[in-house]
Parts: C-alpha cells; structure tokens; sequence
C-alpha cells in the first residue's frame, strides 16, 4: 500500500509539473502532503516530516541563494568584460579560433551556474563573427551548450538537486562538495572532449568556407568592438577592481572547494565582500542585491518545496517501499551496474524529465534500491549529474534556457537538438566511463 501510494505520489508530481497547470513549487509541496495524509499520517507529523526535510537541505540553499548574488555582483562590476574582450582581440577571423574562443568564453561565464546568463552573454559576443564569416551558427549554439553542460559546478541546479534529495537516502547530510570533488577530474576529461570537438568542427568550417591562413583577416579590433555595453551596464562597472575581483572569486572557489570552510559560508562573506570593495554606497548595494534577488528567490523557493517533498517521502517510507519492491525484482549480480547504466542514460532523461521531477521523484528511488543492494547511494547522484540537465539541459524542451539558445542563434529547435544531441550525449558516455575507469563507480 505504501509502495503504491508512493509510485502515484512521484507520477501526480511528474503529470502536475508536465501539464503546467502548477507551478513545481506547488506540486512538491502539496502532493506529498495530500499522499501523507491518504496514508493516515496526522498533519502536526506531516508537518514535523517537512520540517525535518527543510532542515536538511537549509545549507544548500544559502550557498545557491548567496552564489548567485556574489557572481551577478562580480558581473556587474565587469569582472568578466576583459576576459570576453581579450577572447574577441585573439580569435580575429579564423573559424577554429572562433569556435575554440565561443567554448572558452562560455565555460568561463557560466561560473556563475546561470545557463540562461551563459546563452545571452556568450552567443550576442561571438555571432556577429560566425555572420561575418557565413560560418554554420548550429556550431555556436553547440558550443556554448557543451560549455555550459560539461561545467557542472557545486552551485550549479543539478548538483545541488542532487545533494538535497540524496541526504534523505544516504541517511546523512550530503554537501554538493561531497557529490562533486571526486568528479573533477571526470569534468576535465569532458572539457578537453570539449574543446577537441570546438577545433574540428572549426577546422571543417574553414575547409568548407575555403578559407586558408594566407587568406584570414586581421579584423582582430574591429571583432572586438562588436560588443557594446549599454549606458546602464557602463555605470556599475568597476573596471579598476578587475584584479581585485579575480582576486576575491579566487580565493572563495579555492576556499570552497578545499572544504575548509562550509561553502555556504564563504559565498555570504564573498557577497559582502564584494558588495563593500565594489559598491560602498548602501544604495548601490541594495540596487545589486535586488537585480539579482529574483533568480535566487525563485530557486530557493523550488529547493524549499523539495525539502518539503523529500522529507515527506523519506520519513513516511514511500521510497524505501517502493526501493524494497523494486530490489526484488533485480538481479542480485546486475545492481552493482545501476550507476554506470545511470550515466549511460542520464543526457536523454533530460528529454523526459524536467530537473525537478527527475532529482526529487525518479533519482531518490534509483539510489534506494541501490542501497539496498550495499551500493553508495551518493554514486548515483554523481552518475546522474553526468547528463541529466547538466550536457542534456541546452537541448531539453523542459527548459527555458533551450529556447535562448535557439532563439539568439536563429537556429530551429529541431535542428539545434538534430546537430547537438550526438556531441552531447557523447560528452556524457565519455564522462562516465572515465568515472567508471578512475573508480569513482564500478562498470
């Protein structure tokens, strides 16, 4: 009975967000509750069991808030503006350097963790030169997708999904450092599959546009000058504090991932620090905060309904029910390969499930029934942030950020998914089975 009310709970949240006829936020809070109370559990407990969920992922959801406030600050003040510059001054015209120069400059923007940021900043800076040259733009809107998905990070949405919904599972808090760390040379091997692909296809280019080094312009400032900041931006820059910032980003994400102090933490003191050096009037910093308090309202409002969601599920035994009826159906000698088959198919689940339902309804029971096999559950959130909505999120219909990509390119969806899905998913097969090989989970 629990196992059912359970596998209809997940499926009324999958159908609920589906439909777009709630808001996630509202199908994490309220089908949960409505499940608990079918199984007979009093609303003070149900109460207690949501409670209990938000208090587990609390330190994840001040690092994502805060995260987003201290790289919007640093963007606002132009830390990013040289980097974008010097990229466009190296380039010039040569489709291999472009298209390398396309990748870098959004692997770089996404810090932040914002897709939706990378796509508008990156793709406004490099398409004039991909129109001047006539060069295929499904080119740009796939290497800013690699880009953006192979640079998982800890505050990025997925790593920190999958850190609040597995400590439930785990049975002890889980940090996103404790799910990304021991991946961090598996990224870089997707960051060189990255750039190798960015170079070939920028080597076809010049093959197919006949172009030949004797034959490249030198139009290095005049692609430079393409991008043109607003009177508005102009006005919150602090170009002088460029090295200051560098400075201050380094020391926070050095600070952070060493895990010598929470991350949380170090986000907050980043804010403030960033906010006193850059903007020392109380006006100014309040007019930043602001700027930015939608997107991180609008997160940490999604990761407070999950905590409502997870801790419901967890503590009413609807995903140990459902794990322990699922485990009796596998094959005692096929349960230590769920975590690379995880990450086999990880980038295609995004074209199936939004981030929510996958993170908070389908991953919590894959890892249970692992569990209950003696697997580590944490391997499978680790699998899972391989490809789903990490490589897979820029072709998803299930996401805004999808949109923005082929809008600013011009490109049509279906040729965008057609020309991107092959290197992506690809860059989620190569990722796992360097997981696999370095030992982080078992073939």
């Amino acid at each position: 009975m629990v196992a059912l009310v359970g596998l209809l709970t997940i499926l009324a949240v999958f159908i609920a967000i589906f439909s777009k006829k709630v808001s996630p936020m509202v199908a994490l809070i309220a089908v949960p509750i409505i499940a608990a109370l079918i199984l007979g559990v009093s609303p003070p407990v149900i109460a207690k069991y949501a409670v209990g969920g938000i208090r587990e992922i609390a330190p994840t959801i001040g690092m994502f808030v805060f995260a987003i406030i201290f790289f919007g600050v640093m963007t606002d003040a132009g830390m990013m503006d040289p980097i974008i510059e010097r990229i466009l001054r190296t380039v010039g015209m040569k489709p291999a350097r472009i298209t390398m120069g396309a990748t870098l400059l959004a692997l770089l923007i996404h810090l932040d963790g914002s897709g939706a940021v990378t796509f508008l900043i990156a793709i406004p800076a490099m398409l004039p030169l991909f129109e001047r040259l006539q060069m295929d733009k499904r080119i740009l809107a796939l290497v800013v997708s690699l880009a953006a998905g192979v640079n998982f990070l800890p505050w990025t949405g997925p790593v920190l999904r999958s850190a609040s919904s597995i400590s439930k599972v785990a049975g002890h808090e889980v940090t996103t450092i404790d799910i990304f760390t021991p991946l961090i040379a598996v990224q870089l091997v997707g960051i060189v599959f990255m750039f190798a692909v960015a170079y070939i296809l920028g080597k076809k280019e010049e093959r197919r546009l006949g172009l030949t080094d004797a034959g490249f312009e030198a139009s290095i400032e005049a692609s430079a000058k393409m991008r043109e900041l607003s009177e508005a931006e102009q006005k919150i820059r602090r170009p002088k504090l460029f090295w200051v910032n560098i400075a201050i980003t380094l020391i926070v994400l050095g600070t952070m991932i060493s895990g010598y102090i929470s991350p949380t933490i170090m986000f907050m003191v980043g804010c403030v620090v960033a906010l006193v050096i850059n903007y020392p009037n109380e006006k100014d910093q309040k007019g930043r905060v602001d700027a930015h308090a939608k997107a991180a309202l609008m997160m940490a409002s999604i990761l407070f309904a999950a905590g409502v969601f997870t801790g419901i599920m967890g503590s009413t035994k609807m995903l140990a029910e459902m794990a322990a009826y699922a485990a009796n159906h596998i094959p005692d000698h096929m349960a230590q390969h769920m975590p690379f088959a995880v990450g086999i198919v990880s980038m295609p689940l995004s074209l199936l499930f939004d981030p929510d339902s996958y993170y908070y309804g389908v991953m919590p029971v894959v890892a249970e029934v692992y569990k209950s096999f003696g697997g580590n559950p944490i391997e499978i959130a680790q699998a899972s942030i391989l490809g789903q909505m990490t490589t897979g999120f820029p072709v998803s219909p299930l996401t805004p950020a999808t949109f923005l990509v082929v809008g600013l390119t011009g490109v049509s969806l279906a040729d965008h998914q057609k020309y991107a899905i092959p290197y992506l998913f690809g860059a989620t097969v190569i990722m796992t089975i360097a997981a696999a090989l370095i030992g982080i989970f078992p073939f």
